[in-house]
């Protein structure tokens, strides 16, 4: 049996009888078929040339893609007491695995563009005479047939910017995942030094709230009262419950960061000895142009914007037909009289046709569809940039507000509180003032110094947040 191959794919046509694809010469169909049915497949090849090249979307994913592969393979960082936070933001962007969905989202949208660029499938067809039919040259055995479909000019080349541009706002929403997922480290990270910061104050007041108790102590065997003493054990045992509730929470942040860095919930994680802290300048007028112009929430609406643009341009081609050619060769046995003029000749035919848009309103509806999408895009972009410059609004307050804590507490408050303290355990020591002064003065003390890492953690949380926010980082 002969197999007819077209585009690398064999057709095998059975054996219906004695007569439905191989004649009594071997080489006849060959000699007679296959150049018809090539000039129809070069007419295919020449109109697929005619659609454009690599859309900038597909350039893109392959320029980013060896990129990719060089950082994925390299070795993880290994996370312990000395490693930065840059080595947590390096250990996320590798194994955080709702970025690579991100990232495999936008891959997939990468290969919806060439599928919308290529030209429908050609149809091959074939025919048998169930009763051949007569005529002068032969009989009429059997028919082949190959058309191309072709959609109306520029159509293609739209239903390809419109994937493109859907793989634009893919990728947009990849870098987005990206920034918060880089905030979140920050912000989580933040939170795990402050609180590391806020065990070890708490334990350095009960120390010095124990020597406190030990002076009160030396002052009840002169004979002072006992008061100073229970205070000083009673104040022991609220500042022992803080500690205790401190490091109870370690457990809860170790496990957000874990399961940020797709590592088990148990993980252990030591405590982070260093942390950035940055003093930077912050220009409004800068971080709201940089919002508007390198925000990929907004970027992702801008492509969102434009691909309803090209679609409204497509539902416009609807208005007009596609076509088709093809070529029909039928199949014609010998004349009853071998020497009957062109006995056995074989006819071939050039088909043209279009389909009919005679359903008007169908594609009225199509084309106010994409209308009322665009205006949906216009507007989501719109609110989502007004909630956007609302949340920068917000996180530059905290930014200010958190440096002006520091100024005050750290710099102002904490070292006047020690000195009120240095003062008043002399002027306990003299007799001059009751235990309870003695107290205050220490609480004072406590709560500055956590107010003061409170402080310094809200401004680096906030510093994050603005950089997630404006698509950038902020530098010093």
């Amino acid at each position: 049996m002969h197999i007819l191959t077209f585009r690398n794919k064999n057709l095998s046509i059975p054996k219906f009888g004695r007569r439905l694809f191989i004649r009594s010469s071997s080489h006849h169909w060959k000699r007679k078929l296959l150049p018809r049915l090539g000039l129809c497949g070069l007419a295919v090849m020449l109109s697929s040339a005619t659609v454009e090249g690599k859309n900038k979307a597909i350039e893109q994913g392959e320029k980013f893609e060896p990129e990719r592969t060089q950082v994925t393979s390299a070795h993880l960082p290994e996370l312990n007491d000395q490693s930065s936070l840059s080595d947590y933001l390096a250990y996320a962007a590798l194994k955080n695995p709702g970025l690579e969905a991100s990232y495999n989202l936008w891959q997939a949208a990468l290969q919806k563009v060439p599928q919308a660029k290529s030209l429908p499938n050609p149809k091959l067809s074939y025919g048998v005479f169930i009763r051949e039919v007569e005529t002068r040259v032969g009989p009429q055995e059997q028919k082949f047939g190959l058309s191309q479909s072709f959609p109306w000019f520029g159509k293609l080349r739209l239903r390809g910017d419109v994937a493109a541009e859907a793989a634009n706002a893919a990728y947009q929403k990849y870098q987005s995942k990206k920034l918060r997922l880089f905030y979140e480290v920050k912000n989580t990270y933040y939170e795990y030094y402050y609180l590391d910061r806020a065990i070890a104050i708490t334990d350095d007041n009960i120390n010095l709230l124990k020597h406190l108790e030990s002076v009160a102590q030396a002052k009840s065997k002169a004979g002072a009262p006992l008061s100073g003493v229970i205070q000083a054990q009673v104040e022991l045992g609220k500042l022992d419950d803080r500690s205790r509730t401190l490091n109870a929470l370690r457990g809860p942040i170790v496990s957000r960061i874990n399961a940020i860095l797709n590592r088990p919930f148990d993980a252990p994680l030591p405590w982070p000895r260093t942390a950035p802290f940055r003093e930077v300048v912050l220009s409004e007028a800068q971080l709201f142009s940089w919002l508007r112009e390198l925000s990929p929430e907004l970027k992702t609406l801008d492509h969102a914007i434009t691909k309803e643009e090209k679609a409204i341009e497509l539902a416009k081609k609807d208005f007009y037909p596609d076509f088709m050619l093809g070529v029909d060769y039928v199949d014609t046995g010998s004349a009853l009289n071998p020497t009957t003029p062109g006995s056995g000749k074989d006819p071939v035919s050039a088909v043209f046709a279009v389909n009919l848009p005679i359903w008007r309103g169908k594609y009225k509806a199509e084309l106010e569809e994409a209308k009322q999408r665009h205006n949906a895009a216009l507007n989501s972009r719109i609110n989502q940039e007004n909630l956007l410059e609302t949340d920068l609004k917000m996180a530059l307050y905290r930014y200010n507000d958190a440096k002006r804590k520091i100024d005050l507490f750290r710099d102002t408050l904490t070292p006047e509180a020690e000195q009120s303290l240095n003062i008043t355990e002399e002027a306990y020591r003299a007799g001059d003032v009751d235990f309870l002064n003695l107290i205050d003065a220490q609480r004072l003390l406590l709560e500055f110094q956590l107010s003061a890492e409170r402080a310094l953690t809200n401004r680096e949380q906030s510093l994050a947040e603005i950089e997630m926010l404006v698509g950038r980082s902020v530098s010093p």
